[in-house]
């Protein structure tokens, strides 16, 4: 089934096509395989960031949107990813990077193109574990920049996942959200009896 990929707004967009025409922004980014692209670079699959604060005490995640992501293209493959970010003046440009997440986001997205079912994907990051998740959200119309993640959306972490969760294997919320939410619970330190 096609992914229903979320329009970004209209602003983010024009901000990242600004900065790859821009050579100033391009080669000061620390992306070498930016830099060395041969070619046309498309900023291409809009994915919007959603950061994972905390789980309240029912169960239900908190979350927020943080920015909307894309995935820069030359040629076949893509080179690296721009983030926009929502400031008090719009949506604007954030910054050009490069690294494993890039691979990884595009495995997990032609992973979910293989699924039965119709699904919208999103980012879902959780920064306690330091872990990037593609979040698959079963109502494909709904406002990429809005909602929570529900009990039977899925989720893929992406590589590098945390040690003990399998990259790329993809888990219901119900499933996976109380494991990440466990992990990212702050241990307490027990004082012995004096």
């Amino acid at each position: 089934m096609p992914l229903h990929v979320p329009p970004a707004p209209a602003p983010a967009l024009r901000s990242v096509l600004t900065a790859l025409s821009s050579p100033t922004a391009v080669r000061e980014a620390r992306t070498p395989a930016l830099l060395r692209s041969q070619g046309p670079v498309t900023a291409e699959l809009p994915l919007p960031v959603h950061v994972l604060d905390r789980v309240t005490a029912e169960g239900v995640s908190a979350t927020r949107l943080a920015g909307w992501r894309f995935l820069i293209r030359c040629g076949d493959r893509a080179v690296a990813a721009a983030e926009t970010m929502l400031t008090p003046d719009g949506w604007a440009f954030s910054h050009f990077f490069e690294g494993p997440y890039i691979t990884s986001t595009e495995r997990a997205l032609r992973q979910a193109e293989a699924m039965p079912q119709p699904y919208q994907p999103r980012l879902l990051s959780v920064p306690s574990l330091y872990m990037l998740t593609l979040w698959l959200h079963e109502d494909s119309t709904a406002d990429g920049a809005a909602g929570h993640p529900a009990a039977t959306d899925l989720l893929v972490p992406l590589a590098p996942a945390p040690p003990g969760i399998a990259a790329h294997r993809p888990h219901r919320v119900a499933e996976l959200l109380p494991v990440l939410t466990h992990r990212a619970t702050p241990t307490r330190l027990l004082r012995s009896p004096a």
